[in-house]
């Protein structure tokens, strides 16, 4: 089982409103791929709580560890796009800020395979203290950046990034890192070792946008030169693109090929619109091997 801890919330765009948040898009997409996955969050005891509760139960997953918060709303996220490439306004003080965990969803994440987390639901003390204990006990834990101005401190992300074992952030975010532990080197093999290094991490993947992505594991990096697409709209592809990495990590599968799926994935749902938009395994199939088919 993989558990997803982090922010449930709807994206609202000028003209739709859709269900997100990355720590839930990752979740769908695993529970697409066929794992087992514990969503970990809040939601307001309102419309938008309701109805992001049909939802999730409408993709398949449980909703055992979604608390219903009786005295704060649901997130919502007014998104604007630009050419297809998305910012964000964030509500505050929203139910997914304090995160409430039953006994029996601890022993859960305990068991788990893996523990999904970004920064961004760390934004409160509550939230960042809670990770912080269910860390403790975690078998492998994956920290995605997910950086959302000004929600992060460098404190907390040092501190984050030397208890995961696995760290994914995108190429903007590596060049933030690279600042706060003062890395210097030009070189990208050679950033992606001093981060590795600093951090203690085994496992560090870099995300390229467009021109795919990195991942050092066991001190060798493995590159993916990504999938060319037209994209519709970018929400959700790096979510995707994560959960296909995770997913074939987690199967046993070698560097080489949790970067093709993970790629295949991202670029899929950049060409279509929303966050958990259908992807069907002969798509990523095609994608995947064009000659083939």
């Amino acid at each position: 089982m993989v558990v997803c801890f982090g922010e449930v919330l709807w994206d609202v765009f000028p003209n739709k409103v859709l269900l997100g948040g990355a720590p839930l898009n990752v979740a769908m997409r695993l529970h697409s791929l066929g794992a087992k996955v514990q969503m970990i969050s809040s939601v307001g005891d309102d419309e938008f709580g309701k109805e992001a509760v049909s939802q999730i139960l409408d993709h398949g997953l449980s909703v055992s560890g979604i608390h219903i918060s009786e005295s704060k709303p649901t997130g919502t996220v007014q998104v604007s796009l630009t050419k297809g490439i998305a910012s964000y306004s964030i509500s505050e003080d929203v139910a997914w800020d304090h995160i409430i965990i039953s006994e029996d969803n601890r022993l859960k994440i305990s068991n788990a395979d893996a523990l999904v987390f970004g920064s961004l639901a760390l934004r409160t003390d509550h939230n960042s203290n809670l990770l912080k204990e269910l860390l403790e006990s975690t078998r492998f834990a994956i920290f995605d950046l997910n950086l959302r101005p000004p929600y992060y401190s460098d404190d907390l992300l040092k501190e984050l990034m030397q208890r995961a074992d696995l760290i994914k952030m995108n190429d903007e975010e590596l060049n933030y890192v690279c600042a706060i532990l003062n890395i210097e080197d030009e070189s990208l093999d050679e950033r992606i070792h001093q981060i590795a290094e600093r951090t203690y991490s085994d496992s560090i993947c870099v995300t390229l946008g467009p021109e795919g992505a990195i991942l050092f594991q066991n001190k060798t990096i493995t590159r993916h030169p990504g999938f060319k697409v037209n994209v519709s709209d970018t929400v959700g592809a790096g979510d995707s693109f994560f959960a296909g990495l995770i997913y074939e990590l987690l199967s046993g599968s070698g560097p080489g090929e949790a970067l093709s799926t993970g790629c295949a994935l991202g670029a899929l749902v950049a060409s279509k619109e929303g966050a958990n938009c259908e992807v069907t395994s002969e798509e990523i199939t095609r994608l995947m091997q064009p000659d083939t088919l």
